[in-house]
This record gives structure tokens, C-alpha cells and sequence, in this order.
């Protein structure tokens, strides 16, 4: 009976220790590239402290010097009015020999002196060489010989489950290491258009920001970013800009002082279950092409409103955030290979890629009221625009106003008083007496989609028609 006993609890053991075993072990990895990871310390003048933070994401309670920590960290640039002069910590990481060092845009932001602190206790004064906001990356030089660099690896081959480690300074405590896993990638988030964010549950602070992802082989895959956090620290959620598009920023400041990215001149919407119904489609997937820009290369190519991306040179589009950071980055004039669905069949075309506008041109806002009309089946009454309602909104011609939303089918697919209805499924809407005609016709049990343009924004949304 002993010896059974003694036996079970040997396995027991073995089984533990064998467990433990198959861990990693980051110790060499953290020897090897601790020394290029670096402390960045920022004067700057900052904007209002309690502009741009989300204030769902911070909790009443919570305690001053928490609060304080993570305004810097998410403090985004060209947020609130009131300058003033602040202190912030961020992390980064050296690139060259002689002395190129990455790290995140909105810690350098404003900062009217950076001091990059290496590992062995030298401090030096940095020049911001430039940065981009659209992707939150910087580059800095400090003047320096043989420094200890990182070794760039590869995002695209990156997988979902790998093990992944960060170093940098929370809360300014230098040279701090985390481990965790990737817990998705290709996440697309609000202000990341062009950025293709790589989800981890690496313990990320305050003070991470610009510092470096590493994967299994030593070799930089992301530039640790954001958080999401409702208390200020980690909560499980971190994300890292892919080391590529950083680098690509980096080649572009490098080469050209400043950064372009690719336009293909649409705005573009998820497709919804609803959606993807209503245009014949097996599943929901790719990118809903709710406007194309007037000249744009979309335009050239004979991409349609209504069309749905589903491949971008040859790289399958999911979902709408698949497809900007791929577009944006694209040489320009570059031919890419694009194929669409269109009414149910799929078609292929070749857009010739442009320039990103630096300063996209600006819609008005809503169009003002105009006399109630009678109420439709969908719960819906709309009017005609008229000529000053048409210059406000910028829509030339067809569209309708919605005048009036009664509970039911309309109200509970999202369409609200001051839309312009621009489309019925594969109709355009030229004035009310149409539409209400078209709407008089609509099948029941079948998904309908309906363009609609709001604040200036267009947007497909979808609705049924219950027996």
C-alpha cells in the first residue's frame, strides 16, 4: 500500500515538474536586448489633462496619481486647450548603431525637451527626426557610437497563442518585463485607422508606451501602444502597433521628411449579418462601400457604392479595418488588384492607387427641417430636399429627408429624423413620391438595405419587413 502510495505521488511530481518544464524561459532574451530598450523622459506642453480620455474608461473613484498616469499615457495629441507645462515617461527602443530610436508619437508629442536614459545610467538630449500621428510612431536620433540594438522581426507571421514579452518602464520603473500571449491580431480600434493593432495579455502600464514586443526569437514584432482599462492599469487587454508599419514610417521620415500613405477614395462599413442577406451574400465578410469620392481612384476604376471588397491585392478582407492599413500601405500609383461583389457576382479591377489628402474636405451637418409628409409602411415620413438643405448636406441630387421616425421597423434598424435616404437595395432614390412607391413594393421576410446619409457620413443599414 506504501509503495503504491510513494509511486502515485513520484508521478504526481513528474507530472508537475514537466508541466513547469515546458514553459518558457525568457532569461537570455531579456540579457540579450534589455541594454537597446530605453527610458524616454519628455518637458512638454500638454494639452488639458482632462481632454481626450475616455471618461467611460475611468471609474469615479479612482486615486489621483492613477488618474494622472493614465491621462499621460492615452493623452493623444492636439486634445484640449489649455497648455501647460508637464513631465511624462514613456519607453523606446534603439533601431541603429548610431543612435535611431522608436518610439510612440503622443509620448513626444509637444515635448520641447527629450531625454533618452539608457540602460547603463547615460542620459541623452534626442532629436525628434519626425513622427506620425496616424500610426503614433516617432522616430528619435541621440548622438552616440556602437549602440546595442534590436533585431526586427515579422508580424505577418506572428500567431494567435504565441508567447510574447515586453520591456519598458511602468509607473518609471526602468527595465520592467512582462510575458503573455497574442491574443489577436488585426485589430482595428477608433483614431488607428491605418493600424493593423496586435492584441496581447502582456501586463502593459503607463509608462510601456513606445517600448518594445518581442516574440519566441529575440526579434521586435509591435511597439507596445494602448490599453484598454476602466481603472487605469492592466487589465488584460494591450495593444502594439506591427513593427512593419512602423518601420515603414521610419523609411518614409528617413527618405522623404514625412510620411504618405495610399487612398483608394471610399468610405467604407462593416457588412452585418442583415446586410450581407440583403446583397446575396452566403456570410457576412469584407468591406460595405458606402461612398465613393468624386474623382478618386475608386471612382476611376468603377467601384460603385454598394460594391463589398472582399480582396485587396490578393489578401482576403474580413472585415472593414482589414482594409485602410493595407491600402494606406501601398506605393502611390501603384496598381493594386481588387475584387469586389457586386450584386451578388464577384468582379476583379485594377485601382490605381493615390495619395492620402492631407486634410480630407468637411461635410456639413444635417440638413434643417422641412414640412411633415404622411407616414409610411416602414413607420417613415420623408420630404424632398430642398436647395438649401441639398448645399449643406452636399448632396447634388436624388435623396430624400427623414421627417419623422414612429416606432417599428425604421426606428429599430437606426434610421433617425435628418437622414437623407440616398438608396433602396439597388434603387436610387430621386424624391419622396419614389420612395414611398419603392417602399409600397418591398417584399416581407427579406433583408433590405438602405443608404443613408447622416452628419455628412453615409451608411448602409438593413431592415426586414415581418409578415
Amino acid at each position: 500500500m506504501l509503495n503504491k502510495l510513494f509511486y502515485g505521488v513520484l508521478i504526481f511530481l513528474l507530472a508537475i515538474d514537466a508541466s513547469y518544464a515546458q514553459l518558457p524561459d525568457f532569461t537570455e532574451m531579456v540579457k540579450t536586448n534589455g541594454d537597446a530598450v530605453v527610458n524616454i523622459s519628455t518637458t512638454q506642453k500638454a494639452a488639458d489633462p482632462q481632454a481626450g480620455v475616455d471618461q467611460q474608461q475611468m471609474p469615479e473613484d479612482m486615486p489621483p496619481e492613477m488618474e494622472e498616469f493614465f491621462r499621460r499615457f492615452f493623452q493623444g495629441p492636439g486634445r484640449g486647450n489649455s497648455p501647460r507645462e508637464t513631465n511624462s515617461l514613456g519607453s523606446g527602443f534603439v533601431i541603429s548603431k548610431d543612435g535611431y530610436v522608436l518610439t510612440n508619437h503622443h509620448v513626444v508629442n509637444n515635448a520641447s525637451e527629450i531625454v533618452v536614459k539608457l540602460k547603463d545610467r547615460r542620459e541623452l538630449i534626442a532629436k525628434l527626426i519626425g513622427s506620425d500621428e496616424s500610426t503614433d510612431v516617432a522616430l528619435l536620433k541621440v548622438e552616440a557610437k556602437d549602440l546595442p540594438v534590436v533585431e526586427v522581426g515579422s508580424p505577418e507571421q506572428l500567431q494567435v497563442g504565441e508567447w510574447v514579452l515586453a520591456i519598458g518602464t511602468p509607473f518609471g520603473f526602468d527595465q520592467s518585463v512582462t510575458a503573455g500571449i497574442v491574443s489577436a491580431k488585426g485589430r482595428s480600434l477608433p483614431d488607428g485607422n491605418y493600424v493593423p493593432f496586435i492584441q496581447t495579455d502582456v501586463a502593459i502600464n503607463p509608462g510601456n508606451s513606445g517600448g518594445p514586443l518581442f516574440n519566441m526569437q529575440g526579434k521586435v514584432v509591435g511597439i507596445n501602444s494602448q490599453i484598454y482599462s476602466r481603472s487605469g492599469g492592466y487589465m488584460g487587454l494591450s495593444f502594439a502597433i506591427p513593427i512593419d508599419v512602423a518601420m515603414n514610417v521610419v523609411d518614409q521620415i528617413k527618405s522623404k521628411g514625412k510620411v504618405s500613405r495610399g487612398w483608394l477614395g471610399v468610405q467604407i462599413q462593416d457588412v452585418t449579418r442583415q446586410l450581407a442577406e440583403s446583397f446575396g451574400m452566403d456570410r457576412p465578410h469584407g468591406a460595405l462601400v458606402s461612398k465613393v469620392i468624386p474623382g478618386g481612384p475608386a471612382e476611376k476604376a468603377g467601384i460603385q457604392i454598394g460594391d463589398i471588397i472582399v480582396e485587396f491585392n490578393g489578401q482576403i478582407i474580413e472585415t472593414s479595418g482589414e482594409l485602410p492599413p493595407r491600402v494606406g500601405m501601398t506605393p502611390i500609383d501603384e496598381k493594386a488588384k481588387v475584387k469586389i461583389i457586386r450584386q451578388g457576382d464577384k468582379q476583379d479591377l485594377s485601382v490605381k492607387i493615390g495619395l492620402l489628402p492631407a486634410q480630407p474636405s468637411s461635410l456639413a451637418n444635417g440638413p434643417a427641417a422641412t414640412p411633415e409628409v404622411a407616414v409610411n409602411r416602414l413607420g417613415l415620413a420623408v420630404a424632398d430636399l430642398t436647395a438649401e438643405q441639398r448645399q449643406q448636406s452636399q448632396v447634388e441630387k436624388n435623396g430624400v429627408i427623414v421627417q419623422k421616425v414612429n416606432k417599428g421597423i425604421a426606428m429599430d434598424a437606426g434610421i433617425q429624423p435628418g437622414d437623407i435616404i440616398l438608396r433602396i437595395q439597388n434603387n436610387v432614390v430621386r424624391d419622396a413620391a419614389e420612395f414611398n412607391s419603392i417602399v409600397a413594393k418591398l417584399p416581407v421576410e427579406k433583408s433590405i438595405a438602405l443608404l443613408v446619409q447622416r452628419n455628412g457620413s453615409p451608411v448602409f443599414l438593413a431592415f426586414k419587413i415581418e409578415k
